[in-house]
């Protein structure tokens, strides 16, 4: 825009207003106006919205989820470490959408995949939860995994349900694959499984004294009576287990027996496990005294 050429007169300088420019954008910086004749100060407006305050960050957190822990013991550390009432989470697992397979029927038991994972205050016991499923999702169904189930034809979930016990009888990781193998051999001969860890699921306790008793009780996971697979996976098995359970070295093994830490004795042989057994019994009692 152009002016006039002539001077403005001294009563114009005076009376002028600062002007925003033609995009209606720019915000007058807070300032002062000298006004010659008075000779005070008269303080700005400033123009648009004083920022925001910003948000405090928020402090994140870590909940570790071991390998092979029962749906109940993670249901208790989510409502610890969430600060939530007892029994929260487990009524979520009850009634949240999670995207489980239909052999499930809604029982997240198996698929509360073991990892570490970031909490914060904005965390739920329902978000954690689909979390965790979304993870074993991910994890247990890559094309490895599948196609290693079909091999054996197995489900997915049968698969899961194996690596269950593969996590929760293996003594150690090098363990796994011939707990799992003794697994395939007993279901191809049709035998019953006889794993004292599906006991102790069915009694919500862990321990390694199994009695004639125990063995008896009327329970779907009591693999000493009935043959198969128990309904559900006995507890949440990590990657390796599940690998196990899927590519098992070869073995005609039917029975095993931790005699001590480290020391996982299998074989064909029943006469022999039960010297093993005994051997286990020796050492346990020795201990004990």
């Amino acid at each position: 825009m152009r002016y006039d050429s002539a001077q403005p007169s001294r009563r114009s300088r005076r009376t002028r207003r600062p002007r925003l420019t033609r995009r209606g954008r720019v915000t007058l910086i807070a300032g002062v106006l000298v006004l010659a004749g008075a000779g005070t100060l008269v303080p700005l407006l400033l123009l648009g919205e004083p920022p925001a305050p910003r948000r405090p960050p928020q402090s994140t957190r870590t909940l570790l989820i071991p390998e092979g822990w029962r749906a109940g013991q993670v249901y208790e550390a989510v409502d610890k470490a969430l600060g939530v009432p007892p029994g929260t989470t487990r009524a979520e697992a009850e009634t949240a959408p999670l995207a489980l397979p239909s052999a499930a029927q809604g029982n997240p038991e198996g698929f509360l995949f073991p990892a570490t994972y970031p909490i914060d205050r904005t965390t739920t016991p329902r978000g954690l939860l689909r979390y965790m499923v979304t993870t074993a999702g991910e994890r247990f169904g890559t094309g490895k995994v599948t196609h290693g189930a079909q091999r054996g034809s197995l489900s997915l979930y049968e698969t899961v349900t194996i690596a269950s016990v593969v996590q929760a009888e293996a003594d150690t990781a090098e363990d796994m694959g011939k707990v799992a193998r003794v697994i395939r051999n007993r279901l191809a001969r049709g035998m019953p499984l006889q794993m004292d860890s599906t006991l102790n699921y069915a009694l919500d306790r862990s321990t390694l004294d199994t009695s004639h008793a125990d063995t008896r009780i009327e329970s779907p996971y009591n693999t000493y009576t009935v043959a198969g697979l128990p309904p559900t996976p006995i507890g949440n098995p990590g990657e390796q287990a599940v690998h196990a359970a899927i590519d098992p070295p070869p073995g005609d093994w039917l029975y095993f027996v931790t005699v001590a830490p480290g020391d996982t004795r299998f074989t064909a042989d029943y006469d022999e496990h039960l010297a093993n057994v005994e051997e286990f019994n020796h050492n346990r009692r020795t201990a004990a005294s």
